[in-house]
Order: C-alpha cells, then structure tokens, then sequence
C-alpha cells in the first residue's frame, strides 16, 4: 500500500508521525513523508522517502505579517497585543499554511498515487488535498487536544472559511472524514474530543534526531533535573529564573537552551548546571529524574511514559491546557507568569522530587501510555482505513 505522511514543518508537528511512518515503512509499505523543506534532513536521518510541500511556520507568519501585520518594526510574538496577534495566527494556520499545502499536495498526489494519507491534526491543508482528490485520510494528533482556548477558536473559525472555499463542509469539531490517531492516553485527553471522535490510541513513542547523551547522564549520582522551554518559545529570563532556583537544590541540571535563546545571555552558571543547545529528548528521559518545561506537547508526552514528575511553566499555544491536564492527574504542578521565580521553582521542584502521591500517579500515567497500542499494531490497521 502507499502511504503518504504530511505535517506542519516543525518539531511539534513532524516527529510525533515519525514513529508510526517508520512502523508503516517497516511493515512494508511505500512510505512517503511530506512536509516544509525545512524539516526534510530531520525526516531523511530518520531513514524516509520525502518530499517539500507546504511552508516553513516561521515563513508563513512572515508572509501573514507582511500582509496584515502592525507597522513599524517586527516584534516578538510575547510583546504584540492578543489584538493584534490573534488574527494573525488565525490566518497563518487557518489559510496561510492550508492553502500552500493544498496547492503542493495536489500535484504530489498524482506522482505518488497514495491510498491513504496521514495528515497530522493541525495541517488542515494536508485533510483537505486528500479530500479535494478523493483520497481517504487519517487524522494523526500530536497531543492533547485543546478546545477551549480563544486562539484555537480563532484558528478554528479560519480553517472552516477556507475549507467553504474549496466546497468543504468542515464541522464544528474539525471531524474530517476517518479515524483520529490519538497519542494522549484517554485518561488525560479533553473530554469533549473524546464524546466525538473516531480514536485509534497510539503509544506515544518518541523521536529525535539520533545522538550521544551529554556526559554525567548515564553515571549520575544525584538526581537529574531537565530544564527545557522547546523550540519555539524559548525565553531567557523564565530559564535563568529556572536555573537559579534548580541549581540550589542537591541536584544536577541539564538544560536545552534550544534554537531561540543564546546561552551567552545566560551568563555563568552553577557548577551543577550544564547547558546544552540540543539534547536526544527521547535518549535522555529513560535517565532523569524531574522535567522541567514549558508544557509543549511532545515533552508532556514523554514524560507520561516515563513516569517523570513534571513543573510546567507554559508560555503559550496549547502549553496551558497541557499544563491543566498534568495538574489534573496529579502528576506534576505550574507556575504562570510572574509566578516564576527562582524560590517558587525551587519550592515546587523540591515537592516534586520527594512526593510519594505523585510518584505513585506518574507511574500508574506511565502504566496507562505502556497499554496504548504501539506504532507496529497501528501500522497493521493502515490497510482498513483505506
């Protein structure tokens, strides 16, 4: 069978498809992955036939800004009013990206001739080319879906104005047509996605760009705190708050700078403390004791199946509804905004090590991802949806 994978171009959205493609590949089937050209070296070294469709985010939101952006000079994200943001967002992953993947997909169909497309949840382009060209489509999320946040609202509201456009009905819950491959355990999912969907539970396995974990991981001899904001909304003043109040504890911290903050703004740290730009993520939990982050929903993720305490400390996207759901379990805690502070982090991280209730829910969450389905068992059910 062929198979044609497609994502937004970014960590978020490309790699948590990456275990089921690869599973698919290994299963036998004629895998193509599609997506921003970006991201395409990330998808090779996993060993995937590729192809470029769609826009890098960081270019679709500099088109949107060019189009109906504030004047003056650009500013980032976390200083422009929700006002003014919140259509932009709204036109970049409601019409900027959707429209850009259509238009890529389309002729890629008639080279590749899929049988079944996996389109990841938020590249409403990828269900609406497959669609368009009478092709059935999976659905693949990257995390727990959020339903009540204004922004998603928005993004919501554009996708269907641009699916009218191309004689698409798209419900109020965004149920395109076939199954939802769901990778959030059904005991921390919304409750709303779950009165609706189609839900093929998917272990959620994770992926990163091979390589070697830094060294004192695998010798520890204390604990090991992770300190991570992601990719996409890094913040140098939330991690050095971070870093000063882990670094007074009696524990080792190992932090991901990541793409968007220098660590020479950081300055000098605690000889406990060690900076890295990237780390394995997915090589790295099995070893760590405590996470630290932003919420994002690969690390929230990760840290279920490893049975991790977690101390959120979102910045935005779906990062405050993951937030409520690791609250909700009992497995971890947040701080919001001027909430975090060196002596708040401490505090909570010092909770979080030595609790015994939330170690106790940490593994019964982590229990819960083992039982889900794994991407091998997913890839058998391929063929039926098709």
């Amino acid at each position: 069978m062929r198979l044609l994978f497609t994502s937004l171009g970014s960590f978020g959205h490309t790699f948590p498809l990456v275990p089921l493609a690869i599973a698919a590949r290994d299963a036998g089937h004629d895998v193509v992955f599609a997506t921003s050209e970006d991201f395409l070296p990330q998808l090779t070294k996993a060993g995937l036939e590729t192809a470029a469709a769609g826009l890098a985010i960081k270019d679709a939101f500099g088109q949107a800004f060019a189009e109906s952006g504030p004047p003056g000079p650009r500013r980032p994200p976390g200083e422009i009013p929700p006002e003014v943001l919140g259509p932009i967002v709204a036109k970049v992953f409601g019409e900027v990206m959707p429209k850009q993947f259509v238009s890529d997909l389309l002729p890629l169909f008639e080279h590749v001739r899929p049988d079944l497309v996996v389109s990841e949840a938020g590249n409403s382009g990828g269900a609406f080319a497959a669609l368009k060209a009478g092709i059935p489509v999976v659905a693949h999320g990257f995390g727990r879906v959020s339903s009540e946040d204004p922004m998603v609202t928005r993004i919501r509201d554009a996708i269907r104005e641009h699916g009218a456009t191309l004689g698409i009905e798209v419900g109020e819950d965004l149920a395109f047509s076939g199954p939802f491959v769901d990778i959030c355990p059904e005991s921390v999912q919304e409750p709303g996605f779950l009165a609706w969907a189609h839900r093929v539970p998917l272990r959620p396995v994770g992926w990163s760009e091979p390589g070697e974990l830094p060294a004192g991981v695998l010798d520890k001899r204390r604990p090991l705190v992770y300190l991570t904001l992601g990719t996409a909304m890094g913040h140098a003043g939330v991690l050095g708050a971070a870093i000063t109040g882990l670094s007074g504890l009696d524990v080792d911290v190992l932090v991901a700078t990541g793409p968007t903050v220098d660590p020479a703004v950081l300055g000098e740290v605690p000889e406990n403390v060690r900076l890295e730009a990237w780390v394995p993520q997915s090589e790295l939990l099995p070893h760590v004791d405590l996470v630290v982050h932003h919420g994002g929903s690969g690390t929230t993720l990760g840290a279920f199946g490893a049975g991790l305490p977690q101390l959120l400390l979102p910045q935005g996207a779906d990062q405050f509804s993951n937030a409520d759901a690791v609250v909700a379990a009992g497995v971890g805690s947040r701080l919001l905004g001027p909430d975090v502070t060196a002596e708040a982090v401490a505090s909570q991280a010092r909770h979080l090590l030595t609790d015994t209730a939330v170690r106790d829910a940490t593994r019964a969450l982590a229990a819960d991802v083992a039982a889900m389905p794994s991407p091998a068992d997913v890839a058998a059910q391929l063929p039926a949806f098709a």
